[in-house]
């Protein structure tokens, strides 16, 4: 799960016919990209004597498709961790936790559901589903790391209490038909094979169980985009590295990922191709972030 959000504005769609305000923005934007993701990259990656996890080099290409991905994610979420929840907050100005609470609302929570939380990170939507009212919430993370601050934030003596596991979302320890939930916040991406990440989920869902994945994306609108770009780009990484003390260049990875993998459209024809129907996206904070509710077909 990311620390990515937009300083956001009000505005009204514009002309997309090569005049007006909006078109300028994007010819600056395109001018603009270039430079300053060299410009980012170089300032954002710091190296320290076993180097980082993501290097400027790493990054140039799609971070999606290293060889090693899986193994450098996790190390680098590994040094992220003890700050990651005040990261989370400060640069979502909050925005995180509205997000979350979206989801859990689109999974239609009650008394009898059972939710696996899949790349859970420190546990924040996995106790927003117990908060809701779960009968049982597991949290599953790669990183044990992340997990060590899930437990210790974890409410004491909360019923039922969240389980927390380590796994693998592409290899999930888990039988057929287990969950009636199956929720992976800002972590899909992170996955080294998304497709069998989505096959499992299918898996270990009852038939007519809820996927939801909450997942950043590039707003339509091309002012807004325009001010995400500049602030997740090339703010935000910086301050977001000295606030956790990060030479594992893990802020520089986080928006490269996101600029890299599928819009939410594509993702909705993958997650469909995987067992799934009905699925629908929900846009939040001008497209920031949006959550994809799906159902496991019968």
């Amino acid at each position: 799960m990311s620390t990515l959000a937009a300083v956001m504005v009000a505005t009204e769609p514009g002309r997309v016919d090569g005049k007006g305000p909006h078109a300028a923005f994007q010819r600056g934007e395109r001018r603009l990209r270039p430079i300053l993701a060299t410009y980012t990259l170089r300032m954002s990656v710091q190296e320290d004597q076993s180097g980082p996890s993501w290097s400027r080099d790493d990054l140039i290409q799609s971070p999606h498709e290293h060889a090693e991905k899986a193994t450098r994610v996790q190390r680098m979420f590994t040094s992220i961790a003890p700050r990651y929840d005040l990261n989370n907050t400060l640069h979502s100005f909050g925005l995180d936790r509205r997000w979350r609470r979206k989801a859990v609302s689109l999974c239609g929570i009650d008394g009898s559901s059972e939710v696996l939380d899949v790349a859970c990170g420190t546990g924040a939507l996995a106790e927003g589903f117990r908060g809701a009212g779960a009968r049982r919430v597991v949290g599953l993370d790669y990183t044990p790391g992340m997990l060590d601050v899930a437990r210790n934030r974890s409410p004491k003596g909360s019923q039922p209490p969240v389980e927390y596991v380590e796994g693998d979302a592409m290899a999930l320890p888990f039988g057929a038909a287990s969950f009636d939930v199956v929720s992976i916040a800002f972590g899909i991406r992170n996955v080294a094979d998304p497709d069998l990440a989505l096959a499992e989920f299918a898996r270990v869902l009852r038939p007519g169980g809820r996927l939801v994945v909450l997942e950043f994306a590039r707003p339509r609108n091309p002012l807004v985009r325009f001010v995400n770009t500049l602030y997740t780009c090339h703010i935000m990484p910086r301050t977001a590295a000295l606030i956790a003390r990060d030479r594992s260049g893990a802020y520089a990875y986080l928006p490269r990922s996101i600029e890299t993998f599928h819009d939410p459209e594509a993702l909705r024809a993958r997650i469909d191709a995987q067992g799934f129907t009905s699925s629908r996206s929900h846009s939040m904070t001008f497209g920031v972030c949006v959550a994809t509710i799906s159902v496991r077909k019968s």
